[in-house]
């Protein structure tokens, strides 16, 4: 009732004071008194002096010594200029403040207050909320921007509106899905240890976070592994390493020896190896992503060199060291999803780069404004040429449509959607970070101590079936099919998506794909596709299409190529 009208007018107050008259005629002082103890205000977001007693101390209020019930007493002047969280050096000079009044209003002895003013603040080293359903990760941390925001202030706060980037029913929608898979992934890895999971999905037009999980089961104040966890991508930091390529001249129709591969690194030699030791010969760099294959990769970053990925990877946003050796091109080193989401952005966006955003705006329950988030810029900082995004996401397109991200289309999935699985060293971390235009959208797990997690994880089928649980049942911001449309001014060729060949008439599919007028278009046709062999490759005439010279170039860099110095 007294919230009925607008703050401080006239109707508010004749509220207030009717109801002022109402509880004095109903109740004692004592009774009034013990109400205004169990909801004031008292700091640190709680309310009530039980509330702060378990905050501060740990707990209950008919448990605190006389230094502790003074500290209380010391707060509703200003709870959050007192806090002793926030403010240790106020908060025990205000404590002391109150314990010589009680010695001067005789509660207190004198010969008392030097002792009890000598005892130091000591505080509960956590927090404590009452358990709240509505909790999780992402609450947890706009708690933190919101603390990180305000914390310098000395004016008191009781009670703040927040206003925040989150889609409701996409963060239900990610909360479960993490927590159904990671359930499901625990069932076959034959540990006793939880494995884990978390999730970030983010805006790519204008990087506002919708969603966001920090862990398979919610705790307050617990480690946020959307956030905070550094895991290796594996193959989902490839993307990057084509990003650089289609930087450096070449394009999704390129060729690349996928076969075993030494590198030597000073007095020693890495052979990565592809997944389930399977190699494809000369494939395009379309097919090399579609097939998640670790040598060619390797490859092509040996070609364009490791400097150029590097600065690829930061222009889009990952801000975690990247070492300058050879295996990163295949995801060695350690990111967080948060890193991962935003750094694919100016893939789904057209090149430009994204600055994440949580919280939108904090006001007081009066409406008026604290702080208000920055708008995204109109004109942000394009960090890609926008047909090398387009390129990367048509690549990408062909992932989820015929390669290792299939399962989303197996799961019935159906419009624009690119992504790309990953999977670490004896399936230690599976990744599947997929979007579309409107969303972009991480899934990790694994153990906290890392681990495998089974003889046969990966990606795409361990991960990328939380992914679509979160995309059918919490997204609602379908794109227009038009959304990914090719720069104006690329030249268009109709191939087959499955290999990056230029399209036959034996070509199961086909679609239009468009390139850089500046570059060589693809001029061979598929050779995967023949008259006679139905979707079995024809090594025979169709390989022979391609020219001699092209062909005695492939022996050679196929004798050359695989050793590179490093």
């Amino acid at each position: 009732m007294v919230r009925k009208y607008p703050p401080r007018s006239l109707r508010q107050k004749l509220a207030e004071l009717r109801l002022s008259r109402l509880i004095e005629s109903s109740l004692t002082k004592k009774q009034i008194l013990e109400l205004y103890f169990n909801v004031i205000y008292l700091g640190n977001g709680v309310y009530g002096v039980e509330a702060a007693s378990r905050d501060l101390f740990g707990r209950s209020v008919s448990q605190l010594n006389l230094q502790q019930a003074a500290m209380l007493a010391a707060l509703p002047k200003a709870p959050s200029a007192y806090t002793p969280r926030r403010h240790p050096d106020r908060a025990l000079a205000r404590r002391n403040l109150v314990l010589s009044l009680m010695v001067k209003e005789g509660y207190v002895s004198a010969n008392r207050l030097p002792g009890l003013q000598a005892q130091p603040l000591r505080i509960a080293r956590d927090e404590w909320r009452p358990k709240d359903p509505n909790d999780s990760y992402a609450l947890d941390a706009v708690r933190a921007v919101v603390d990180s925001i305000i914390q310098s202030g000395s004016a008191d706060v009781i009670d703040l509106t927040i206003r925040t980037t989150l889609d409701r029913n996409a963060q239900i929608a990610a909360d479960r899905a993490v927590r159904s898979q990671a359930a499901v992934i625990q069932s076959e890895t034959g540990r006793r240890a939880l494995i884990q999971g978390a999730m970030v999905g983010i805006d790519p037009r204008n990087g506002d976070i919708r969603a966001l999980t920090g862990g398979r089961q919610y705790e307050r104040g617990n480690f946020n592994r959307a956030l905070l966890a550094h895991r290796q991508p594996g193959s989902a930091f490839k993307p990057f390493v084509y990003a650089a390529a289609m930087a450096a001249h070449y394009t999704p129709s390129s060729e690349v020896d996928d076969d075993p591969i030494d590198v030597i690194q000073g007095n020693e030699v890495w052979s990565p190896s592809n997944y389930g030791d399977e190699y494809f010969g000369r494939i395009t760099f379309r097919k090399a992503l579609i097939k998640s294959a670790n040598a060619a990769t390797v490859r092509v970053s040996q070609a364009i060199g490791i400097p150029l990925i590097i600065e690829t990877a930061r222009k889009n946003g990952i801000v975690s060291p990247l070492p300058n050796v050879p295996s990163m091109a295949l995801g060695s080193m350690s990111l967080t999803p948060l890193e991962l989401v935003t750094a694919y952005a100016p893939f789904a966006n057209g090149g430009h780069k994204v600055k994440t955003r949580l919280v939108r705006s904090i006001s007081t329950s009066d409406d008026v404004p604290i702080w208000v988030s920055p708008e995204p810029p109109l004109n942000p900082v394009q960090v890609m040429d926008p047909r090398d995004a387009y390129q990367v996401t048509s690549m990408l397109q062909s992932v989820v449509d015929y390669g290792t991200g299939k399962v989303v289309r197996d799961y019935g999935v159906k419009g624009l959607v690119a992504g790309k699985t990953g999977t670490t060293n004896s399936g230690t971390d599976v990744w599947f970070v997929g979007y579309t235009p409107t969303i972009v959208a991480a899934f990790w797990f694994g153990f906290d101590n890392p681990a495998p997690i089974s003889g046969d994880a990966s990606g795409g089928r361990l991960a990328a079936p939380a992914w679509v649980q979160f995309y059918q049942n919490g997204w609602r911001e379908y794109a227009s099919p038009n959304a990914w449309n090719p720069p104006v001014g690329m030249v268009e060729r109709i191939i087959d998506p499955t290999t990056g060949y230029l399209a036959t008439e034996w070509c199961p599919v086909s679609r239009n794909e468009y390139y850089k007028p500046e570059l060589p278009v693809p001029t061979i046709p598929c050779p995967e596709h023949g008259p006679d062999m139905g979707d079995e490759q024809n090594p025979g005439d169709w390989q022979n299409q391609r020219d001699w010279s092209n062909d005695f170039g492939k022996k050679i860099s196929k004798a050359l190529g695989k050793i590179f110095k490093f």
